[in-house]
């Protein structure tokens, strides 16, 4: 049979074998994206590296198709099939480029333009062979609206059901497999237009590539989990993909460590100098105690150190991922830590934005604390920023006290002291103080108030591990390579924050 005999099926099935590719090349973006961010972080600059490459490499692929002069079908079934194989295994790719080499930058952007550059082949084509069977001004908007309607089906399911639900390794298999199935239904809807050598050799392809994807999908966990036992010093005991973050929780022994996007959160063997330092001083200097408010802070640990106070008697929680605060209040490792705090009656844990909650209608807290990642992107930063500690600041009550980690003043010098100046420019009087928690190094605080601040002759009352007078007095010490330097206030419209923060742990990691 010849090309131009495509029965009415066959263009109908082109027409559906373009959205599902479209959806498939946006879920390879996303992935890449995605991963990229999680191993090195800057969400920015990996997503803008990701759709310039791409946008770049599609662009190749489209001025390629023009080499592509007969056995269109033929190319067509091979690209997809091809595609499969190679956007099956991107995210496998770029898990073992990070656990066992050094080249992960490079290893992406050599992947990005092999994927791009598929795609990019993918319209040109189409768009011919459906110009073999209408006006060109058809083929054009049938082929355009097709891919344009993928992308945002794509785009809406990768968020909200792939990746919370089946992770980034099985959503790129999947998704593989879903490339490859276009191609294998093609090749058999359009069989007698292929010639018999044509039709052995793409079938011996397909056979070949779907069993490849098919072991992938069968052994993906096993392989992430030796890949990702490379990442990290200890055991992996637990680990979920929320839709939010990658959480894994790791242990040796009575010792667990927490990771979100691969990032140590905490270590148990030391939680307790941070989270006492977070806590007890801004407790301390409240006159009001009855009502906290954390926003963060979902392991439950800063909880655990609020309510030691007696007179607490209400804690709201604010954290904007339920998968952290579920682990926070059944994993038994955590329970175990946070004495089963997320748990006890005084906490009411509230899964939303901090942002959007400091901008409702509540009535006042007696201390507001910050336990928050650190700023490494900029939208992370929105509530170190001069809007977000005004909105905080509506809703103290009188002789109130806000406090936040502000990651360390000794690898992120002017990152640090930019958001004790922001809570200043917000319209707080501060107190900086830093210490060691031998997991991070030297890390610091900043308590705000909105009258002076008396803090040299503090007692705790509450127990403790770490903090008493002595070295509470010795937390308010800078030396010269941590003192005060001058910064731009951080503000939602230019978040300058995280790019003092990249800048600063860059010279050191």
């Amino acid at each position: 049979m010849d090309e131009n005999e495509t029965p009415r099926l066959g263009l109908a099935m082109l027409l559906v074998a373009i959205l599902v590719a479209a959806a498939c090349a946006i879920v390879y973006e996303l992935l890449i994206g995605s991963t990229s961010s999680y191993f090195l972080g800057d969400s920015v600059e990996q997503f803008s590296l990701t759709i310039g490459f791409f946008l770049f490499a599609m662009g190749l692929g489209a001025w390629l198709s023009r080499l592509v002069r007969d056995n269109l079908l033929q190319r067509f079934i091979q690209l997809e099939i091809w595609l499969g194989l190679v956007g099956g295994c991107t995210v496998g790719c770029l898990y073992a480029l990070y656990a066992y080499t050094n080249q992960f930058r490079y290893g992406m952007l050599v992947l990005i333009v092999i994927i791009g550059t598929l795609i990019g082949l993918e319209v040109p084509l189409l768009t011919r062979i459906l110009r073999q069977h209408g006006s060109l001004r058809t083929a054009l908007s049938s082929v355009l609206s097709m891919d344009y309607f993928g992308s945002l089906f794509a785009a809406l399911l990768f968020p909200y059901l792939l990746l919370p639900f089946l992770g980034a390794m099985h959503t790129s298999v999947l998704t593989g497999l879903l490339n490859w199935l276009v191609g294998v239904v093609v090749l058999f809807v359009f069989r007698h237009q292929l010639s018999r050598r044509s039709w052995r050799l793409l079938c011996f392809q397909c056979i070949g590539i779907g069993g490849v994807l098919l072991a992938l999908l069968l052994f993906s966990g096993p392989l992430v989990d030796r890949w990702e036992s490379a990442l990290y010093e200890d055991a992996v005991v637990y680990e979920e993909q929320s839709p939010y973050q990658k959480i894994v929780l790791t242990s040796r022994g009575d010792h667990v460590r927490l990771y979100l996007n691969g990032h140590l959160q905490f270590a148990s063997v030391d939680e307790y100098r941070y989270h006492e330092a977070l806590v007890h001083p801004a407790m301390t200097l409240a006159t009001n105690r009855q009502r906290v408010l954390i926003i963060g802070g979902g392991d439950g640990l800063t909880a655990r150190e609020v309510l030691k106070y007696g007179e607490v008697e209400r804690i709201d929680l604010v954290d904007l991922d339920p998968a952290i605060t579920r682990l926070g209040m059944r994993n038994p490792h955590l329970t175990r830590l946070n004495e089963n705090a997320l748990s006890r009656q005084q906490v009411e844990v509230i899964n939303g934005d901090g942002f959007l909650f400091l901008q409702e209608e509540h009535p006042a807290y007696g201390v507001i604390i910050f336990d928050l990642p650190d700023p490494r992107e900029e939208s992370l930063t929105k509530l170190y920023s001069r809007e977000g500690y005004q909105l905080a600041r509506r809703l103290l009550s009188p002789g109130g006290i806000i406090v936040t980690q502000a990651t360390s003043p000794y690898y992120a010098r002017q990152a640090y002291w930019c958001i004790g100046q922001t809570m200043e420019a917000a319209g707080f009087t501060t107190l900086s103080y830093h210490l060691n928690v031998p997991s991070f190094g030297e890390w610091g605080f900043h308590i705000g108030a909105l009258n002076p601040i008396e803090a040299h002759d503090m007692h705790f009352v509450a127990d403790r591990r770490y903090l008493d007078k002595s070295v509470w007095l010795a937390m308010q010490v800078f030396s010269l390579d941590m003192a005060r330097v001058d910064s731009e206030i951080n503000e939602l419209d230019k978040p300058v924050l995280a790019r003092y923060y990249r800048r600063g742990w860059s010279e050191w990691f």
